[in-house]
């Protein structure tokens, strides 16, 4: 990569999963895969990932607008705009909002994540949810083990 990416606000390459829309502003293939950042819609109530540590890459939430949980380990803490939270490997996680308005947060991935979830995307994209042991194995696949 040697050109800078300049996004307008709301472009990015648009994924959708779990009631969730993602705006990816830097994928593996623009960053040598160092990292993948992505803004994050989170719908109020809205269906939470499964909790899940990392084994191979840390993630950083920024929390722009909303109400956002975050289950760390056996903690739960609530952050509204302007919260940072910085998840190591190795730590169980989930997030979820659990306001009635929605929330946005930008998401980062070292090293870049963006397709795990394209292929999540693929996978929540039937009329039903997926089974929940195919959930497990896609993030199995891409580093993540259950908590």
């Amino acid at each position: 990569m040697t050109e800078p990416v300049i996004l307008d606000p709301g472009q990015g390459d648009a994924l959708q999963a779990r009631g969730s829309v993602m705006l990816f502003k830097a994928v593996a293939a623009t960053t040598g895969g160092a990292f993948s950042l992505h803004e994050r819609h989170l719908p109020p109530g809205g269906r939470m990932p499964p909790p899940h540590r990392h084994t191979n890459a840390q993630e950083a939430f920024f929390v722009l607008d909303g109400e956002v949980a975050f289950t760390l380990g056996t903690e739960t803490v609530r952050g509204g705009p302007g919260t940072f939270v910085l998840v190591p490997g190795g730590l169980a996680h989930t997030f979820g909002n659990p306001g009635s308005a929605p929330a946005r947060t930008l998401v980062l991935h070292a090293p870049a994540m963006d397709q795990y979830f394209r292929e999540l995307q693929a996978l929540w994209a039937g009329p039903t949810p997926p089974d929940r042991e195919a959930e497990l194995a896609l993030m199995r696949r891409h580093g993540m083990t259950p908590a």
